[in-house]
């Protein structure tokens, strides 16, 4: 690894700061309990922001085959992220008009949680999931998936094999890809003359508003503004045409893309969005600036509430084993004295220890079973759900805690 790490997208020397979180191990490497007495792998979680193109990124210090050929992460067991995805779909057939006998492909399509909605209405569908164990699942539920990262030479190998796609979805991936060149030319190479490309992720604006540092951990190697999305479609022969607004994850954009030479207007809400970023300065590095001490300051208004909890006799617990909430533990350096368990859903989750904190993660029946003051809702993104499936913590007297984007007691 070069001493000067240089951007992903453009190349150039990457030397401003956006923020220093210390060293972490991967947020998905969830620890077994026959593991308990091995060292875990610890890197340097420290995001810059590139002068050129102003896109935010880590270094990365695992390939993507070490960090995703076998994963913990289900989106099935998120009721409120099926309800997007189905909505999505809908909207996504009738904007562009997709009859019965067209091609979706999936991009990181996790356990066919998306394109079972696109084979319901008709459509063949194929999913791309390099997590052999994931794609399995899959496959298990009714999806053709292909246990294999996409590239330009996987997507070329792919389009040969089962044709050129309509509608090619890249939800909440591109921010795990390090080889971005790549990856979007493999969006590319599978995408029909006419057809359309969607991704979605979180919008930095949203990010740095919200002070949303637990977001940021070694699997995301970047986060995109659509400033900087727009500079990588450029260099890749893809073009953005639309945008929408959405609320997941914090705030997230779904942009809408074609072929460079796709000679279809875009829309007026993509110019809109651009004319926001300037006005918000994302291409002045001054907006970067702050964020470090912003995140320092949440961090103490998090410790406040741990040490005046403790300090009143009140019991603290955790809900979810999510990535994020794995960088928010760690960075502030909280362990089982101050969080003694987490309870999630995902039985590849259950019996395991979170990594670095070493918190063990249980069933979300464990609530019942130790009754705490107090519910620290890690995935704070789908706080209402949480606060929904178990809300028989208010039986007790029981409240919940959310950290982001700002520390609530509800």
């Amino acid at each position: 690894m070069s001493s000067q790490p240089r951007c992903r997208s453009c190349g150039a020397d990457l030397r401003t700061t956006f923020v220093d979180l210390g060293v972490s191990p991967l947020s998905n490497s969830y620890v077994p309990a026959d593991a308990l007495g091995r060292m875990e792998p610890y890197y340097p979680l420290h995001a810059f922001v590139c002068d050129v193109c102003f896109l935010v990124q880590v270094e990365a210090y695992e390939t993507p085959e070490a960090i995703f050929s076998n994963y913990a992460y289900l989106s099935s067991y998120s009721d409120s992220w099926l309800a997007h995805c189905e909505t999505y779909a809908a909207l996504a057939i009738e904007r562009l008009g997709l009859e019965p006998n067209a091609f979706v492909v999936e991009a990181a399509s996790n356990d066919g949680y998306l394109l079972r909605y696109f084979k319901e209405r008709g459509l063949r569908t194929l999913g791309i999931e390099p997590a052999r164990n994931v794609a399995e699942i899959a496959r298990e539920r009714g999806i053709e998936t292909e246990a294999i990262f996409l590239g330009v030479a996987s997507g070329n190998d792919v389009r040969g094999r089962h044709g050129a796609a309509d509608l090619v979805i890249a939800n909440n991936v591109i921010a795990h890809v390090p080889d971005v060149h790549d990856f979007f030319g493999g969006l590319r190479a599978l995408l029909a003359p006419n057809g359309t490309i969607t991704v979605e992720f979180p919008h930095l604006v949203r990010l740095i508003e919200g002070v949303e540092f637990d977001t940021i951990y070694h699997e995301h190697f970047s986060y995109y503004s659509l400033f900087a999305l727009e500079a990588l479609l450029a260099k890749v022969g893809l073009k953005a045409v639309d945008v929408d607004r959405l609320s997941t994850h914090g705030g997230s954009l779904r942009v809408w893309i074609r072929h460079a030479s796709d000679v279809r207007p875009e829309t007026a809400a993509l110019d809109a969005l651009r004319g926001e970023e300037r006005r918000f300065g994302i291409t002045d590095s001054s907006t970067y600036a702050a964020f470090a001490e912003r995140v320092a300051t949440r961090k103490r208004e998090i410790w406040q509430f741990l040490i005046s909890a403790a300090e009143a006799g009140k019991s603290v617990a955790g809900y979810g084993a999510p990535a994020k909430g794995n960088t928010l533990l760690n960075y502030c350096g909280i362990k089982p004295s101050e969080i003694p368990f987490t309870v999630d859903r995902n039985p590849l989750k259950v019996g395991t220890y979170l990594p670095g904190s070493r918190i063990p993660v249980f069933s979300p029946e464990r609530l019942r079973e130790r009754k705490p003051d107090y519910v620290l809702i890690l995935p704070w993104n789908i706080r209402d759900e949480v606060t929904e499936q178990v809300g028989f913590i208010r039986e007790w007297g029981g409240r919940f805690v959310v950290a982001m984007p700002r520390l609530e007691v509800m």
